[in-house]
Formats: structure tokens, C-alpha cells, sequence
């Protein structure tokens, strides 16, 4: 029996975009859980707020049996160094994908201000988003992002939560091992060496030709990082991997 994971989402997005990664862990044997965070997918109308959101992580943990890799994306990703900081039980692994920089109130503040000039556009930004859904992504993965919906109203209480969240000083409490997944062209990796510094016990692994997305525009690259970080936890727990035949 391997170590189950459970997935989270990034900004806007839902547990659908989770859908190549679920369908291939499963494949292999590997019990997955794809969760929705405070104010996305089916929990929409729901204020974001972080401790909310790492309940919801906890939560989906506790589904597979208490403990698990938790593999996060983007705000997922900072999600995910959150709950395993507080619920270290919980937490046999962490996969933090596209999540190399510091949230600075600087950097906060000005997406904030983009974020509200998008949301007074008469679609609320719906347009822009869906065309840059289309613009990045192959058809498959645009179907798995926009299967969930997309969460228009959720930035100020995103970007206000992250204005909070401390992911470094975060990731030097988590003791279980940590693995940095980036795309090679992600933005958000500028500080990955500052985040892999400080880890207890952590990896880098870079994506290549993948961007920030990289789950959905590199689904192969990732998900077999993910699969040998299930393959390393579950050695570490004692459970024998197991895999079908190729």
C-alpha cells in the first residue's frame, strides 16, 4: 500500500484541474484526492480565508486515511507549506509546485490593484481569463481547468491571506521531505534556492519547458515527479510501492 495524495488547486481554478494527475496516480495504484479550497469549485460563495484553506487540506487528509503527500500548485502550493507547518501529523511528504517566491506585501499589493482593475471590466474578467486558458494550454487541459469553473470574485481574499502567509519561515518547521517542482519558464521560481535552503530535508526538481502551470502544460514531467516522491514517502513509512506492469 503506498502513501495516498491528496492535490490542491491554484487561484481561480478548482480540484478539476487535478484531473490527469488523479486519473495516472490511480492508474498506478495510488489512492488520490483532489480538494476544493474555501471560495473554488463546488465552494464557491465561500470566503478564501488561509486557516480555511488549510482546514480544507486537513480535511481531505483525513479523507485518505489521516495522513498523505500533499502536493499543492501556485496558491495551492503555499496552501499546502501552510497546513504541513501546522499539521506536521498529517503530512508524510509535500510537493509545492510553481510556489518560489515570497508573497511581499509590494509584490501583493500590486497584483491587488490588477486584480481589482480586471474585476470592474463589464465580465468581471471572465473574457481575459478564458483567453488565457485558451492561449496556454492544450485543449485537454483547458477542459480540465474550466470543468470546475473559475473563481472571478475570490482575489482580495486570496491576496489578503497571502499578504500573511510565510512560506519560508513555514518550510523550515516542516520535517517531513519537501520537494520544489517548477517549470522552467515559471515566474515564480526567482527565490526556489532561498525556499530549498530552507528545508529540513528538501529537493529541487525543474520542469523543463514547462511555465508556472506546469502540472497542466508539462502533466507528464510532473506527475512522474510526483510519483517518485510517493515511491521515496512510502519507503520512508515502510510501505512497499506498488506498481502495475509496464
Amino acid at each position: 500500500m503506498t502513501v495516498p495524495v491528496v492535490l490542491v488547486h491554484g487561484l481561480r481554478t478548482s480540484r478539476t484541474m487535478w484531473r490527469a494527475q488523479v486519473e495516472a496516480l490511480r492508474t498506478y495504484g495510488v489512492r488520490a484526492l483532489a480538494v476544493d479550497l474555501p471560495g473554488h469549485g463546488e465552494r464557491r460563495g465561500e470566503r478564501f480565508t488561509l486557516d480555511g484553506a488549510v482546514a480544507a487540506v486537513a480535511d481531505g487528509v483525513d479523507a485518505v486515511g489521516g495522513r498523505a503527500l500533499v502536493v499543492g500548485l501556485s496558491l495551492g502550493g503555499y496552501v499546502g507549506i501552510a497546513h504541513a507547518a501546522r499539521r506536521p501529523d498529517q503530512v508524510a511528504g509535500l510537493v509545492a509546485a510553481a510556489c518560489s517566491t515570497r508573497p511581499l506585501v509590494a509584490l501583493v499589493d500590486g497584483w491587488a490593484v490588477l486584480a481589482r482593475g480586471i474585476a470592474r471590466l463589464p465580465d468581471a474578467g471572465a473574457g481575459l481569463n478564458q483567453g488565457m486558458v485558451d492561449r496556454v494550454l492544450s485543449p485537454a487541459a483547458a477542459a480540465d481547468v474550466a470543468a470546475g469553473g473559475f473563481a472571478l470574485d475570490v482575489m482580495d481574499d486570496v491576496l489578503r491571506a497571502m499578504r500573511a502567509a510565510t512560506p519560508v519561515e513555514d518550510l523550515a518547521l516542516v520535517e517531513a521531505p519537501v520537494w520544489l517542482v517548477n517549470g522552467r519558464y515559471d515566474h515564480f521560481r526567482g527565490e526556489e534556492r532561498r525556499f530549498l535552503r530552507a528545508c529540513r530535508d528538501g529537493r529541487l526538481v525543474v520542469v523543463p519547458g514547462a511555465t508556472h502551470l506546469v502540472s497542466l502544460t508539462a502533466p507528464v514531467g510532473f506527475t512522474r515527479a510526483v510519483l517518485g516522491a510517493v515511491d521515496a514517502v512510502s519507503a520512508l513509512d515502510g510501505r512497499v510501492p506498488s506498481r502495475p506492469q509496464a
